[in-house]
């Protein structure tokens, strides 16, 4: 028998204070409900602040614009010997990084609930275990716990030593050469950070190509940058084991029917992040997990009706922004059972702030053929768009997918400058199922990096005759 609600300390508790977890409070406090916030880690912060996308985003600025200023002969500036001080790029970075966290802790203490210090396991279905002392109860809870660093592959890697985005974030100094194991966001976008602050980069990717969820032809675009620039990537590998000797550490793996060997002073693990799941006694109040993540509908509940989850404990695109919506609208759905909210994933967007920018919402022509979906495409490249050719950004293009019956657009991709940004157009017009008629219409001014859009829209506006 479920007990009364007066009998509960808190309508709503929830467990984790990171970016998905401050959303559902802040969102169940504005609605009138008594809610308690706990969170276990060290930091205050969440994920996102302390090392995540704000820390990795700063230090990559620094790469782009450091990349800026040994390339500025193109436009006829004149630099002499660029150099760097590595410790004041991971200064500034520390100084942004404590500010932000500040904000989040000047946030949780507002007074709008109850914030608690202590991780929480579940005793029953309502109760939790606090991990300073004594117990408190809610009617309702959000988990919003966000992942770890996944174990290595190779048990010997953990006897040698490795950096992962956590460690490597923090250096006091960059390593002389890396070895770079993944080919995902993480290990993509650090890749090319260390590499262009001249430290001799070996990325070692298991699928065909980095970034699996992107489109091969995207993948390819940053591949051939990421070699032009100098850094070793090899694709298609298996691991078979991590080794010392002479002072650096290595890995051997197969590659092409052979073995190979690549060694460095550094190896940095980033071959993904796992649920931080396991210390919650989900068991207790009958949670399912479905491979290593708490399982929900689109309303963001779990299999208990009065608990709900958001973000990466959850979710397995880990993206932010996600996080946060999942985080409103979990606490929405508590506080408004009556007139629920669902996830629209038709807008699922990533970016990769590497250069040239990966980005891509709702679908991608590899999920139209895994899945059968019918769709036309058209790209179009920055290496015969003005303002890109302006700025010397010639790499990638841009690509559209659309309904080949009524044109309305499905997806969106870019690979190129300022791709991060250039998405969001493709966003609103998925968000408000336009059509490519009606973005090929829309006025773009010029010269600017947006008006590429116009080329693709245009093509596929030729080829679909709407139905009446």
């Amino acid at each position: 028998m479920e007990r009364g609600q007066s009998t509960f300390d808190y309508d709503l508790a929830v467990i984790g204070a990171g970016s998905a977890g401050y959303a559902a409070a802040r969102t169940a406090a504005e609605a009138g409900l008594r809610v308690a916030v706990l969170e276990g880690g060290k930091e205050i912060g969440g994920l996102c602040i302390l090392r995540g996308c704000m820390p990795t985003k700063a230090l990559l600025y620094a790469a782009d614009v450091l990349h800026m200023a040994r390339r500025a002969g193109t436009w006829g500036i004149q630099t002499q010997g660029i150099h760097f001080d590595f410790s004041q790029v991971m200064a500034r970075k520390a100084a942004l990084i404590a500010e932000f966290a500040r904000f989040r802790q000047q946030q949780l203490n507002k007074g709008r609930f109850k914030f608690l210090q202590a991780s929480g396991r579940f005793v029953d279905e309502h109760t939790l275990a606090l991990s300073t002392t004594g117990t408190i109860t809610a009617k309702n809870f959000v988990i919003s716990t966000g992942s770890n660093v996944s174990p290595p592959a190779l048990p010997r890697l953990k006897e040698i030593g490795y950096l992962t985005s956590d460690t490597a974030l923090s250096l006091a100094k960059p390593p002389r050469s890396l070895v770079v194991l993944g080919g995902g966001p993480v290990a993509v976008e650090l890749a090319q950070f260390f590499n262009r602050f001249n430290v001799k980069v070996t990325l070692v990717q298991r699928s065909e190509h980095v970034l699996h969820s992107f489109d091969a032809s995207a993948a390819c675009v940053l591949e051939s940058v990421f070699r032009r620039e100098g850094m070793t990537v090899f694709t298609g590998t298996k691991l078979i084991d991590a080794w010392q000797e002479g002072g650096l550490k290595g890995v051997s793996f197969h590659h092409q029917g052979q073995v190979v060997r690549v060694a460095a002073e550094e190896i940095l693990l980033a071959l993904g992040r796992t649920a931080n799941i396991a210390s919650l006694g989900l068991e207790n109040a009958g949670v399912f997990t479905e491979g290593g993540r708490i399982l929900t509908n689109t309303e963001m509940q779990t299999t208990a009706h009065h608990i709900y989850a958001a973000g990466d404990c959850t979710d397995p695109h880990q993206i932010v922004h996600l996080a946060v919506q999942q985080g409103e609208i979990a606490a929405h759905n508590i506080a408004h059972p009556h007139k629920k909210r669902s996830m629209d994933y038709r807008l699922l967007c990533q970016v990769i702030f590497t250069d040239p920018q990966l980005a891509q919402v709702g679908l991608t022509e590899k999920e139209a053929q895994v899945h059968g979906r019918a769709c036309v495409t058209a790209s179009y490249p920055f290496n015969d768009h003005g303002k890109s050719i302006i700025m010397d950004a010639l790499d990638g293009y841009v690509k559209l997918l659309a309904d080949p019956a009524s044109g309305e657009i499905l997806g969106g991709s870019v690979v190129g400058p300022m791709g991060g940004e250039l998405i969001h157009e493709i966003i609103a017009a998925i968000y408000q199922r336009m059509t490519v008629h009606a973005l090929a219409a829309m006025p773009h001014y010029h010269p600017t990096l947006a008006e590429i859009w116009t080329y693709p829209a245009e093509e596929l506006a030729r080829k679909i005759t709407p139905a009446h």
